[in-house]
């Protein structure tokens, strides 16, 4: 049974930021409210441009294929429409060639699916959406500067606003949710009203990427869509990327992990390239036409502020995606870790009211942030994991455990060059459509041990001999 969303029970939600988490969030809670306000410090732009609270848009971006479905699931035909735009829909293992351990990655159909585009377009295309649902409003150029409360200090009501700085306004919810991201206020606004703030956990291995816009060459030949060059610790820090974001524009990552950060000119910026483990995007863009800046990021840590944890948590007040957790770029998780936790809100707003004769919030802040936390852990995981390889973290070595899931995934890696099932499986859950448990089934493990057994009789035999 599926809660009437015909009838919200509830008047009115709000959510701070528009970006694609705010965005998300507010065509789910127009499910369940009578209306939705979206509150958004920035103007936002009529056409798929950049806008200043987006700094790393011009950036790659990849939306992994769970992230995808979930869009669907929200924007029936949001896909069509992207591609009618320019967006470029990508086989995630035919149209995607990948660089590893010193051998380049198998290619054969499969129905791993995701979109190519920018992050300005899929925002935009996204926003269109929400803009047409008549139960949502957007109040631009406005700044949430705290949050509203209850007499006793145990509800959230509404939040303040002000407008370019010219005084403040109440605005008055029954729910709100903080989707502004990695630079939320909320631990601070908390701590205010007598709350203890979130703990935090942060980890980092301390690299930076840079992106640049290119035009390929004319009659240039290509039979991939991305490419991916890694690097393999500790000892090769650098790794990059070509996505072809439409058929006229390639967008190019290169990064450097342990502060080997790519430089921002011209000659270094093609040499870091000419430098990977593999000459393939040079050899690719040598000729090209640059078309943009060469832009830096070097915000990379995973960071997670963990709500789930506080021993006191107000009523009618969520927050989700960056703003609780932020992981890795380079990984490509964040917006579809976004999606996910609208997702979980949805999930949790449906059962909550369903179990609530009188459509009350009681109790669904606390059971939503730690659903979300069970959520977050898998990304989590796969991220910190892979980061802990790299020797300049300031965090404590890896455990024994981690230590052993390097060595398995090295070995699972290695198979997948030349196993098409291994490939897809690895392929599958670095695009959450499976956990990673599956890297352990009986079929895979019985490879990876024949494979150390084999490796081990070839040392003795390199020994005798």
């Amino acid at each position: 049974m599926m809660y009437d969303t015909h009838s919200p029970t509830r008047s009115h939600a709000l959510v701070i930021g528009a970006g694609i988490t705010g965005l998300l969030a507010a065509q789910v809670l127009s499910k369940y409210f009578e209306g939705v306000t979206i509150v958004e410090r920035d103007s936002l732009p009529e056409q798929p441009d950049q806008r200043k609270g987006v700094p790393q848009s011009n950036h790659g971006h990849l939306l992994l294929s769970r992230g995808q479905q979930i869009l669907e699931q929200l924007f029936p035909g949001i896909v069509t429409e992207l591609t009618a735009e320019g967006a470029l829909l990508v086989d995630a293992t035919a149209d995607f060639l990948r660089f590893s351990a010193g051998a380049w990655s198998p290619r054969f159909a499969s129905d791993i699916i995701t979109v190519n585009c920018s992050r300005n377009l899929l925002e935009w295309a996204i926003r269109r959406r929400v803009v047409s649902n008549n139960r949502v409003i957007f109040m631009q150029g406005a700044q949430v500067r705290g949050l509203l409360f209850n007499n006793n200090q145990s509800k959230v009501t509404g939040v303040r606003v002000s407008f370019h700085n010219q005084g403040e306004v109440n605005l008055i919810a029954d729910l709100v949710v903080d989707a502004s991201g990695r630079n939320s206020h909320s631990p601070q606004w908390l701590k205010a009203m007598g709350y203890t703030p979130p703990q935090k956990t942060v980890f980092t291995s301390f690299v930076g990427y840079t992106s640049r816009w290119y035009q390929p060459p004319e009659n240039f030949q290509a039979d991939y869509k991305n490419l991916v060059i890694l690097g393999k610790s500790p000892e090769v820090t650098r790794s990059g990327a070509l996505l072809k974001v439409n058929q006229n524009s390639w967008v190019v990552m290169l990064a450097g992990f342990c502060k080997d950060y790519p430089p921002t000119d011209e000659a270094g910026f093609l040499e870091f390239a000419r430098s990977l483990s593999a000459p393939t995007i040079y050899e690719a863009i040598k000729n090209a036409q640059a078309v943009s800046p060469i832009y830096i990021h070097k915000r990379t840590e995973n960071c997670w502020y963990h709500y789930e944890k506080m021993p006191r948590l107000p009523e009618s007040f969520v927050l989700v995606g960056d703003t609780v957790c932020a992981v890795n770029p380079l990984y490509g998780q964040g917006m579809t870790m976004a999606a996910l936790s609208v997702l979980t809100l949805d999930q949790c707003l449906n059962k909550h009211l369903l179990n609530s004769s009188d459509g009350n919030l009681i109790g669904l802040s606390r059971r939503f942030q730690k659903q979300l936390a069970k959520v977050i852990s898998l990304p989590w995981i796969i991220a910190t994991s892979e980061d802990s390889r790299w020797t300049t973290i300031k965090n404590k070595q890896p455990k024994l455990i981690t230590r052993l899931l390097h060595l398995y995934m090295d070995r699972v890696l290695l198979l997948s060059a030349n196993n098409d099932l291994i490939h897809k499986t690895v392929t599958e859950v670095a695009h959450m459509l499976k956990s990673p448990t599956a890297l352990f089934h009986p079929y895979i493990i019985t490879r990876v041990l024949q494979q150390v057994k084999g490796v081990q009789q070839l040392s003795k035999i390199e020994i005798s001999s």
